[in-house]
């Protein structure tokens, strides 16, 4: 009588090892620093894999190509964006958006034009980082603006007619220019100007209301 094989043994399947996600966050930001410094035509994994001191295969195995590895890290930049139910109320517009100014978001809005800059050439050749881009670089700070000037306008201090979409757009679109255009440094003062000289006259109101 022939003895039936060990149906348990051969049919169940063997797990792999489980892949170790713990260090996605420190890898993503040293994609992001390689990406800001050199931008993507000359990032490199073995680059990235330095800089996170990680292995090159562990960057492989979970992002297969250098696209897939820079989509997800600028996607993790939208992590730590405005809390639109905790923007400054000062009862004025222009000293809600001077309120915004403050070093931490001064350099926040450096990095995320730094790393713009490195994937610009990308994004007419991929829709998807394109998407990201926007979603995690640029979105965040016009809803923030936008928050800021309806609350203006509910409360009688600015016109109801204005393009609040155009306006909210302005302060991303001087720091890109003022980063990489001029190529000079985003200061306090300068944002301060763009508020004073462009914003604020773009709503109805004069310089210091």
């Amino acid at each position: 009588m022939t003895t039936a094989p060990d149906q348990t043994a051969t049919d169940t399947p063997r797990l792999g090892r489980k892949r170790d996600l713990s260090r996605d966050p420190e890898i993503l930001e040293a994609a992001l620093d390689v990406l800001a410094e050199t931008g993507f035509e000359r990032m490199t994994i073995d680059e990235v894999a330095a800089r996170a001191r990680a292995g090159k295969a562990t960057l492989y195995r979970r992002w297969p190509s250098k696209s897939e590895l820079v989509i997800d890290a600028v996607a993790c930049m939208k992590r730590g964006a405005y809390d639109l139910s905790s923007l400054p109320d000062t009862g004025t517009l222009r000293g809600d958006l001077l309120a915004m100014i403050k070093e931490p978001s001064i350099a926040d809005a450096e990095r995320k034009m730094q790393v713009m800059a490195g994937i610009v050439s990308m994004l007419s050749k991929s829709p998807e980082l394109a998407d990201v881009a926007e979603e995690a670089l640029v979105a965040p700070r016009r809803a923030a603006h936008r928050v800021l000037i309806e609350r203006a306008i509910a409360r009688g201090e600015v016109p109801a007619d204005v393009d609040i979409d155009l306006i909210a757009s302005v302060g991303s679109a001087m720091v890109a220019h003022r980063l990489l255009v001029e190529r000079r440094p985003v200061t306090r003062a300068f944002l301060v100007s763009v508020v004073d000289a462009i914003v604020l006259p773009a709503l109805g109101l004069s310089e210091k209301r």
